[in-house]
This record gives C-alpha cells, sequence and structure tokens, in this order.
C-alpha cells in the first residue's frame, strides 16, 4: 500500500511559515501539500485531495528535508531539487498566478518516500511486537486501570492494561482510523465499549500490560440489503438486517472499499462454526493455549488513505483480520449492485439512520447466513434478515458492535 504523509504535520508546518511571514512586510504567501506525481527540469507535479497543482521553482526557492520520526521545521536541513522524486511528500510556501494555474515555490519541505517508508517499517515492527488491542470491558478510574477483551480467531481473553506514568492518550477523529488525525485524549474519555489498542509491555502472564501509549475510539458494524444507490450523492440506502429500518451510507475520501471473494467466505463460514458462535471463531474451532498471548502481539493493520501506516484498530496479529482487509480486491461504487449485501463500519455517533463509512466490505452473504443459522441454533427470534448483534465480519473485525 501506498505509503501517505501525515496531513496534521504540513498544517503545522504551514502555520509556523504563515506566523513567520505575517511578522515581516511582505504579501502573505499560500501554501500547498500534496504527493509528488511529476518532476519536471523546471518544477513539478504534485496530487491531494483537491486535485493536482503545477509547481514552478525559481532561482531563490528553498529546499528543505524533514525526517518523519521529527516532523518539525527546526528539525528541516537543507537538500537539492535533484533529492525529489515521485512518491514523495511535499509542503510548498509559494504564491499562485493571477489565473491559479501555476504555483511558484518560496520553500519546498520534503519527506522522502523512502524515509516514510523507513519509518513506517520501524513503528509497524514496533506495533507488532509490542503492541496489544482489544474492546474495553470496563473503566476504573480509581486505580486508572482499563481492561480489554482482546479477541483472536479462536478466542478472547480479558487483560487489564495499566497505563505508565508518561502515558500518552490518543483518540481516533470522528469518521477516521487515520492515526495522523488521532488527537489528544485522557483516560475520562475512554469508555466501555470502545476499541483500544495500546503500546507497552506485557506482563509475564500475558494477562497486563504497562501501555506507555494508548489509542481509543467508537466504533460500529452495521450490514443490510442494499436498497438505492445515487451516484451523484456517493450514497447507498440499506436495510439493515437487524432493525430492518432505512440506513443511508455516505461514501467519501476517506471509505475504504473491498470485495470478500466468494471462495473465502465459504471457507470461513463452512467448518461447522459461524463468526457469531459464542467461543468460535469462522472456522468454529475453541479456543486453546493461551490466546493472550498469541494475539496480543497484533500488528498495526491499517485503514489508510490519508496518512502513514500508524496503529489501526484489530484484533489479530500481523497478517491478520485488517491485514486480511488489505489484500482483498478493492472495489468502487459502480461494482455494488441494489439488493445484495454490504457491511459498513463507522464511527459510533447516536444516529440511527445515517453512517459515514469508514470501511465497507461487500460479499458478505455467506457470513449473514451463518450469523441467521446461530441465531436460529441459540433460540434467538429469527427469520430472513435477523442477525445476532455480535456477529463478526473478517476485516471489519475492529469496528463490530
Amino acid at each position: 500500500m501506498r505509503i501517505h504523509l501525515i496531513w496534521l504535520i504540513f498544517a503545522y508546518f504551514a502555520s509556523a511559515i504563515l506566523v513567520t511571514v505575517a511578522a515581516q512586510d511582505a504579501p502573505r504567501p499560500s501554501y500547498v501539500t500534496g504527493e509528488v506525481t511529476v518532476v519536471t527540469d523546471s518544477g513539478l507535479e504534485i496530487k491531494n485531495d483537491k486535485g493536482t497543482t503545477k509547481v514552478k521553482f525559481g532561482t531563490t526557492t528553498e529546499f528543505k528535508r524533514v525526517p518523519p520520526d521529527r516532523p518539525s521545521i527546526t528539525a528541516a536541513t537543507p537538500t537539492e531539487r535533484s533529492e525529489i522524486g515521485q512518491g514523495d511528500r511535499l509542503l510548498i510556501s509559494g504564491f499562485y498566478n493571477a489565473d491559479k494555474t501555476e504555483f511558484t515555490a518560496r520553500a519546498v519541505y520534503q519527506m522522502s518516500s523512502s524515509d516514510i517508508a523507513r519509518k513506517q517499517q520501524q513503528d509497524t515492527e514496533r506495533w507488532a511486537t509490542r503492541g496489544i488491542s482489544g474492546r474495553v470491558a470496563s473503566v476504573n478510574p480509581a486505580t486508572n486501570q482499563i481492561t480489554i477483551e482482546v479477541r483472536g480467531l479462536m478466542g478472547s481473553t480479558k487483560v487489564v492494561v495499566n497505563p505508565k506514568g508518561n502515558v500518552v492518550f490518543k483518540r481516533y477523529a470522528p469518521n477516521s482510523v487515520r492515526y495522523s488525525e488521532a488527537v489528544a485524549s485522557s483516560l475520562a474519555e475512554v469508555q466501555v465499549g470502545d476499541m483500544l489498542r495500546a503500546l507497552g509491555d506485557r506482563g509475564p502472564d500475558s494477562l497486563s500490560f504497562a501501555a506507555e501509549e494508548i489509542l481509543t475510539g467508537a466504533f460500529q458494524t452495521v450490514a443490510g440489503t442494499v436498497k438505492t444507490i445515487d451516484a451523484a450523492a456517493n450514497q447507498i440506502t440499506i436495510t439493515d438486517l437487524q432493525t430492518q429500518k432505512e440506513i443511508v451510507v455516505q461514501l467519501g475520501p476517506g471509505s475504504a472499499m473491498r470485495r470478500l471473494p466468494e471462495e473465502m467466505a465459504q471457507r470461513m463460514t463452512g467448518f461447522g462454526g459461524s463468526p457469531s458462535s459464542p467461543g468460535a471463531g469462522p472456522g468454529g474451532q475453541r479456543p486453546g493455549g493461551n490466546e493472550a498471548q498469541r494475539t496480543a502481539g497484533g500488528g498495526p493493520g491499517q485503514l489508510v488513505p490519508g496518512g502513514p501506516r500508524g496503529p489501526g484498530i484489530g484484533g489479530g496479529p500481523r497478517g491478520g483480520i485488517d491485514d486480511m482487509f488489505e489484500r482483498m480486491p478493492a472495489i468502487t461504487l459502480g461494482d455494488i449492485t441494489v439488493g445484495s449485501m454490504i457491511a459498513v463500519s463507522s464511527t459510533r455517533n447516536g444516529q440511527t439512520d445515517r453512517v459515514t463509512a469508514i470501511k465497507l466490505l461487500a460479499g458478505v452473504e455467506p457470513f449473514v447466513r451463518a450469523a441467521q443459522m446461530a441465531a436460529a441454533a441459540q433460540g434467538q427470534r429469527g427469520g430472513r434478515g435477523a442477525v445476532s448483534g455480535g456477529f463478526s465480519i473478517p476485516g471489519l473485525e475492529g469496528f463490530d458492535n
């Protein structure tokens, strides 16, 4: 997956640059950010969510390189324009021409794709070896402890998270699982039912965890049958399989869309178990051994676009649930048909009739059927369209109810 730069870093750079310029008696520059797509003798082109911008260099243009592990202007060091290549991320201050078709660069701040990839690999390995993730089961403000349920493919266990004295709390922004967009948080904001990811050290029994960074978010998963598709508004209306009510699913630039291959879905639901069977994984197997020890080292599994692969929400080890989602075939709105079933993960915001998709997964019919059969076997009120509230789908594991 393409490595993206932290957009908030750009905003920080830009604000610092503009404050400096404002103190001088000079025209106030603009700034643009984006990824380099074309490099020419006289300049380059960068692309971001708003489109493509042509950038021209002048004889006085300054070029500086910023290390991803120290994303600040004070850490920038001089570099050459020849060091800029495709895939690099840039923050550029300068001035638009009269019709805003071209941007003349005054200063160029670069994070090279190789530097970002190297930093990302280090972060991935760090979270893979020293990370844990799960759903918040309880919060004890008196002892500053958080108990989470760590889920694996073969079961779950409870782990007590103990924040270290210098712990950093962060929380995902609404409708986002971008690590770069996470905001400062505190223990007071951690709620039962949140998904939690922590970085730190496991206890000798694997049932406790000393955390130096804690990242939380409130997510939900809805599954339903597609009723209408509005391509112009980038919306899908589904009939919720649990409530039978209509829900409008809004798609945005950050929505990741995948299709679960039929063969994979059949294989994962065809071994006598179901995604919603208590104590069973997709293969219907019961947990054995120390599940916490097997899952606590889970890798950061990501949902990008728009930020570097920081720690994502997911319960499996490296190559697990979230990575499984990323490896599934990407689709577009045009690949979804009326009458098919989809599952959508989103921020839990209290609304029951509208969600903004973080992840959308098509091809979930086998999991829905398995959940329906499990509900019927457990004596729940079933019938077509009834789904147990706890059913889970690979790739959305970190966002289910």
